[in-house]
């Protein structure tokens, strides 16, 4: 009689065995032409979230179709069908394919910026092995993207299966958003965001593209969506390495502040650089700055004079010259007290966060500290980015926001994406992150009034601008 191991291990092997032989004569036949559609669809999707020229690594990937529409400066498919892969290597020769098991396949010391499962984890025999084996192949930056075809849709499926309108199946697993959020924990991974894709999976004219790219978006269509999608990280493990810092201090009439600044911005990790960027003052904040840095020099300083105009010019001059590893920004109005920074630097230093946003709406404010049509309006905004971004965002207007200088980087080159329209700068980075999809996380600070000189915002003449940005942003990253 075999050993229980040893029957586990056969019936894996027969599992594995009949897939095989059933996808590659999937792959010799035609394929169904109600699934064209879908697939572009999903094309459609994944080029939304992958930006081109990244690294990819797609796991089932069939005949390379999915994987070529990312447009990967290096892309690497792996399937276990041969026919499959033939087709693949045949349409895109400037794409690596590799025939292998999902469960154990071996690349050696590479890893990806994103990989790519698609449609597959219902089809495998172990779920969670397969997740603990390609964990191995993710850097602390890479981006796991999953989607799975919704349990809702199996009647009409089947049906079309029948017909011959779709594309044939064996037994399925049955897992549901809330079982793959599950395995990934389990697994190493920390799950970011899951939503809905495809209201309608076939090509009806004019119905389709709104349905998809508007009611899919919505209660209550999108709990009738077609596809579920996750999108995850790896877990990171303590980190020993004490990064440097770079505190970014865009000033403009600020002169009563700089003396303060330069005694409580403190010192953090592996040293601290401050960075400020004089704004054209009317007064004599330039010369302050000057004084400041001459009368502290066991400090790190820079002073850089800013070239534009807004917040969010300052912002990228500064981030610019930056050497830290880290990057914040701190207001030289002092609201924000300095003293929090270092819980800022915690979150990016750990690995906990990749992109760390101050929230003012948690503990009481002094009194002048923010007038009422602000706190409304914050509030408002807040609801908004957070459904528009996909995580919560409770103050998308406290100034104090810190990344590492490598992700700065990445947004700042994918900044054409967007454009370059937020005179804040804010918008620009959280936009950033979230296309970039950072884990953003939230660190609630005491908020105080400004004690010189007068704001530079203007409530109604940015707050029509914020409007302006959310209709904006809901084009080209919610509704695409």
């Amino acid at each position: 009689m075999a050993e229980p191991e040893e029957t586990f291990a056969t019936e894996a092997g027969a599992y594995r065995q009949q897939r095989q032989e059933f996808w590659n004569a999937v792959f010799t036949r035609k394929r169904s032409l109600l699934g064209g559609y879908y697939r572009r669809r999903l094309q459609h999707s994944y080029g939304n979230l992958v930006p081109a020229g990244a690294s990819v690594l797609e796991i089932g990937c069939g005949e390379g179709h999915l994987l070529a529409a990312m447009r990967p400066a290096q892309g690497l498919g792996v399937d276990f069908s041969a026919t499959a892969i033939t087709e693949a290597r045949k349409h895109y020769p400037d794409l690596e394919f590799l025939i292998a098991d999902a469960h154990e396949f071996e690349l050696g010391e590479r890893t990806f910026d994103y990989i790519i499962v698609s449609e597959l984890l219902n089809d495998l025999w172990d779920v969670q092995a397969f997740l603990a084996w390609i964990r191995r192949y993710c850097a602390p930056h890479t981006r796991l993207i999953f989607n799975v075809q919704s349990h809702l849709w199996s009647l009409p499926l089947r049906a079309a299966r029948k017909l011959g309108l779709a594309e044939p199946l064996l037994v399925q697993n049955w897992l549901t958003p809330h079982d793959i959020q599950n395995l990934l924990e389990i697994s190493g991974y920390q799950p970011l965001r899951h939503w809905e894709e495809v209201l309608v999976p076939v090509n009806i004219p004019l119905l389709s593209t709104f349905a998809n790219r508007y009611l899919v978006r919505i209660f209550p269509f999108r709990f009738l969506a077609f596809s579920a999608f996750m999108l995850a990280r790896p877990s990171m493990g303590p980190n020993i390495a004490q990064p440097t810092v770079s505190v970014v201090v865009a000033a403009r009439n600020e002169s009563g502040h700089i003396d303060e600044l330069m005694a409580r911005i403190p010192e953090m990790g592996g040293g601290t650089e401050i960075i400020f960027v004089e704004g054209n003052s009317t007064d004599d904040t330039y010369d302050a700055i000057s004084r400041a840095i001459e009368a502290n020099p066991q400090r790190k300083c820079m002073l850089l004079k800013q070239p534009g105009k807004g917040k969010g010019d300052a912002v990228r001059c500064g981030f610019d010259a930056a050497t830290g590893d880290i990057l914040m920004i701190l207001d030289a109005d002092i609201t924000v007290p300095p003293e929090d920074l270092p819980r800022f630097y915690d979150l990016v230093a750990s690995g906990g966060a990749e992109f760390v946003n101050g929230v003012r709406l948690v503990y009481p404010m002094n009194d002048q500290a923010m007038r009422f049509a602000n706190l409304i309006g914050n509030k408002f905004f807040s609801q908004a980015f957070s459904w528009l971004l996909g995580q919560p965002i409770r103050d998308t207007l406290c100034g104090t926001k810190v990344l590492r200088k490598t992700d700065y980087n990445r947004i700042a080159e994918n900044r054409s994406f967007f454009g370059d329209f937020d005179p804040f700068g804010d918008f620009d980075l959280l936009f950033g992150a979230a296309r970039l999809n950072l884990k953003i996380q939230e660190v609630p600070i005491r908020y105080r009034a400004r004690r010189y000189g007068e704001t530079n915002i203007s409530r109604w003449r940015h707050g029509w601008l914020l409007l302006k940005m959310v209709a904006f942003a809901a084009r080209r990253i919610k509704f695409i």
